[in-house]
């Protein structure tokens, strides 16, 4: 039996530069960090032929093809799988479609677990990059690439991405004193309901692809957003980063009509009067996480309580995608 985990992430500045059809042409660059929230997947050998897969839905299949799943059946083959009586689990702390960057992580385990199984060592730059391959290449997923590399990694990383189509990731250099300010003043909340981040991603991929002067001004700006933020939280600047967060979430309203709506902005607001002093939205948009940095975090829970929202408790994690159990 071998278990596998892989983080769950939270972006700190510059999301939405890290899509290619941006990248490829202009350079991206963003800050993200890898929370103690994880995607599980266990594998093990069954007695009897057969895949049987267990993850929101069950599947049993005789081969690789007829996987419904699509990172699954992408997985089994790109590591070149022989064997037919795999039995495949995953588990989540946190349900899927949410902004933290579920998909990505899967991918991450998935690739580990198989790895290990066939006693392969694998970079966590090469995890990354195939998990990748699978999403955007293979699967054409519109999204970026923020997401395997920072679970592969862990940490609070700066990504860098190249025209290029290569991506650079370097710790954040930041003090014990600011890391513990970021972990014990972020706070996070479900909005309640989750989405798809592909279709939002591919109103903005497309308008990227299509060189349309708004959006890549817009992404220019989140870029140098990020840049900012960079300098604010390495010099403890913890006030600016709040401001920078706020300016990030009203710039990336403007990228679809789908990243927000009326409930979102008036749970925002709500915040903003009740002790946080910047926040966002998580992810791609449209549901999942609201995210603020708190100057009365005592006062800001208590007023998204009254309001339904449950808080996730989280502190950064710095191993990144690992084997949790290898029963050789």
């Amino acid at each position: 039996m071998i278990i596998t985990c892989s983080p769950l992430r939270v972006s700190l500045g510059g999301g939405g530069t890290d899509l290619p059809s941006y990248y490829l042409n202009h350079g991206g660059f963003l800050i993200a960090g890898a929370i103690d929230k994880y995607v599980y997947v266990n594998i093990h050998s069954r007695f009897v032929d057969g895949f049987l897969l267990k993850y929101s839905q069950l599947e049993e299949t005789t081969s690789i093809d007829e996987i419904r799943h699509p990172i699954i059946r992408e997985a089994l083959r790109l590591v070149d799988i022989g064997a037919r009586n795999l039995e495949i689990t995953s588990m989540a702390d946190i349900p899927a479609g949410t902004g933290l960057g579920s998909s990505g992580s899967f991918a991450n385990a998935l690739l580990k677990a198989l790895h290990a199984y066939k006693k392969n060592l694998i970079h966590p730059y090469q995890l990354a990059e195939q998990a990748c391959r699978i999403e955007i290449d293979i699967l054409k997923e519109p999204i970026g690439k923020q997401d395997q590399y920072i679970a592969a990694y862990g940490g609070i990383a700066c990504l860098e991405f190249g025209r290029d189509g290569s991506v650079t990731a370097s710790p954040l250099a930041i003090s014990e004193e600011t890391l513990f300010n970021l972990e014990d003043n972020l706070l996070l909340f479900f909005t309640g309901y989750s989405r798809s981040a592909s279709a939002i991603l591919k109103e903005q991929d497309e308008t990227s692809a299509k060189a349309d002067e708004e959006m890549l001004e817009n992404l220019h700006f989140t870029k140098e957003i990020a840049f900012s933020t960079k300098r604010a939280l390495q010099t403890g600047n913890v006030s600016e980063f709040a401001r920078l967060m706020n300016v990030h979430w009203q710039h990336k309203k403007r990228r679809s009509t789908g990243m927000s709506n009326g409930k979102i902005d008036e749970l925002y607001g709500y915040a903003l009067s009740n002790g946080a002093l910047g926040g966002k939205l998580i992810g791609a948009g449209g549901g999942g996480f609201l995210m603020f940095y708190a100057d009365d975090k005592v006062r800001l829970r208590h007023a998204m309580r009254e309001r339904g929202l449950r808080e996730v408790r989280f502190r950064f994690e710095f191993e990144g995608t690992r084997i949790v159990s290898h029963d050789k």
